[in-house]
């Protein structure tokens, strides 16, 4: 049995964003931004997926300058951390779902892991780039505890890519991080509705390190 198909790995990523521009409307976007919206669409292969993608107004520069600075990447699972392309950072991504403080913390309050790992966040936030691609209760917290801190910008993280997928609390977390991210005073890239998830998320990561490096599509 033979079957013709493209094998060449960079033909098939320049195919793939070719398909991409010419499925999609990208003209609210700017040229980051539409590398973003892009890698979303690669991940999710939905491309009516870009009318639901929010920036905030400097979400994408505070992004990358931080990433160029060798910020704090902070996770709420592994597999977003996994995701994270490592040949483009210098510094080892943080997740602390499964450490045993915040097994422990869960256990203790009957919140979840993810919940609870947000607590390990504190000391690491100042100008980070928190990832949130797996767990709604994550980022409800993050909000929670961002309140007692946008008084002091100097301890904000620079950009929150929140991407929870799901059914429950997923759309509304989404929903709170774009209508709250003004007075919180944060950055912010979120995909509203229920799709999202793991890869998407560190896929917009993924897409401001090569707009960091000039690899445009």
């Amino acid at each position: 049995m033979t079957f013709i198909y493209e094998k060449n790995p960079t033909l098939i990523e320049k195919k793939s964003f070719v398909e991409i521009r010419e499925l999609s409307d990208l003209s609210p976007f700017d040229k980051e931004q539409q590398q973003v919206v892009m890698r979303i669409i690669h991940s999710l292969g939905l491309p009516h997926l870009a009318s639901q993608v929010r920036f905030s107004k400097n979400a994408c520069a505070s992004g990358m300058q931080a990433l160029s600075e060798n910020c704090t990447i902070l996770c709420d699972v592994e597999m977003v951390k996994q995701g994270i392309t490592k040949r483009m950072i210098n510094k080892e991504p943080l997740c602390f779902l499964n450490d045993l403080s915040a097994v422990q913390r869960a256990k203790e309050t009957g919140e979840t892991r993810s919940m609870a790992a947000v607590a390990q966040w504190q000391n690491h936030l100042a100008g980070s780039i928190i990832i949130i691609g797996n767990a709604p209760t994550a980022l409800f917290r993050l909000l929670e505890n961002l309140k007692t801190l946008h008084k002091d910008p100097k301890l904000l993280p620079a950009l929150v890519i929140g991407m929870p997928v799901g059914f429950v609390g997923a759309a509304e977390s989404k929903q709170a991080l774009w209508d709250y991210h003004e007075s919180l005073g944060i950055e912010c890239i979120t995909l509203l509705g229920r799709e999202g998830g793991s890869a998407v998320s560190a896929a917009s990561c993924n897409a401001l390190l090569r707009c960091n490096r000039g690899e445009y599509y």
